[in-house]
């Protein structure tokens, strides 16, 4: 497989638009930051009525080769795009669907959720503006609608996690304290997929934009491939950057176009 180009430090520009169709290219993608402008809550995001639509044209001309790649739920990924359906990796890979069509595969629980759960539940609730979100495998303590508290609430769940040795670990985001499990992550994800076709001996493309997804940065260049992030957050571990997921919609949208031209 040919190697991506790296004779090239991060800089603040899109990856060039025929990156998706030279050299067999699969391209991942985060989502809230990414594919979508961040909201007050999950539950606020916007979908653009055409994304869909883009994405299923533009996992098409890569062959199939085009997954999502998310903190989310792949239930809540499916009702967020539907009726478009597309492989994707969710909760950072503690659940996996290879491919549109195949049933969702997801890993057991950790012991330690339901004692975690209890425990941050009440001393989340405290904090005013701040909200525990409880996924399958793992929880989130939210924090844009009470930003001043954010130490705080690192410090809390620091101290939780302490008590539950290397099941699972704390993932910091954008206004967000996660739980997962140790054992999974986005870059994993990222190697998984490269590992089955219609990603295997393609070149991978991943875009994000929070700290979770450098790990997928390092994989994809790992196989050959490149990172881009979306903001200047994170372009140090990336190979380009993109100003904000409305460029990034609208880089998807010229891809899928010129392929859709090409003869």
């Amino acid at each position: 497989m040919a190697q991506a180009q790296k004779d090239f430090s991060p800089i603040m520009s899109e990856p060039p638009d025929h990156l998706a169709f030279d050299g067999l290219w699969s391209l991942f993608l985060d989502v809230d930051g990414t594919l979508l402008d961040i909201a007050a809550t999950p539950e606020a995001v916007v979908v653009p009525a055409e994304l869909p639509g883009v994405l299923v044209r533009l996992g098409d001309a890569l062959g199939g080769a085009l997954a999502l790649v998310s903190g989310r739920p792949i239930g809540e990924l499916d009702r967020l795009f539907a009726p478009m359906i597309l492989p994707a990796a969710g909760e950072h890979g503690a659940e996996f669907r290879r491919a549109a069509g195949e049933p969702v595969e997801a890993a057991t629980p950790p012991a330690s959720l339901a004692p975690l759960r209890r425990r941050l539940a009440m001393a989340v609730e405290a904090v005013a503006g701040a909200r525990l979100e409880v996924k399958r495998t793992g929880l989130v303590v939210h924090y844009r609608q009470a930003p001043g508290a954010g130490r705080r609430l690192r410090r809390l769940v620091d101290e939780a996690v302490a008590d539950h040795g290397a099941e699972v670990v704390v993932q910091p985001g954008k206004m967000v304290v996660e739980i997962k499990r140790a054992a999974v992550s986005k870059g994993r994800a990222v190697a998984t997929f490269m590992r089955r076709a219609p990603f295997a001996q393609r070149q991978p493309l991943f875009v994000g934009d929070d700290a979770a997804d450098r790990e997928a940065f390092a994989a994809a260049r790992a196989a050959g491939g490149a990172g881009a992030a979306v903001g200047p957050e994170h372009a140090d571990a990336a190979d380009w950057t993109f100003e904000s997921p409305a460029a990034v919609r609208a880089w998807l949208a010229r891809l899928a176009e010129r392929r859709e031209e090409e003869p």
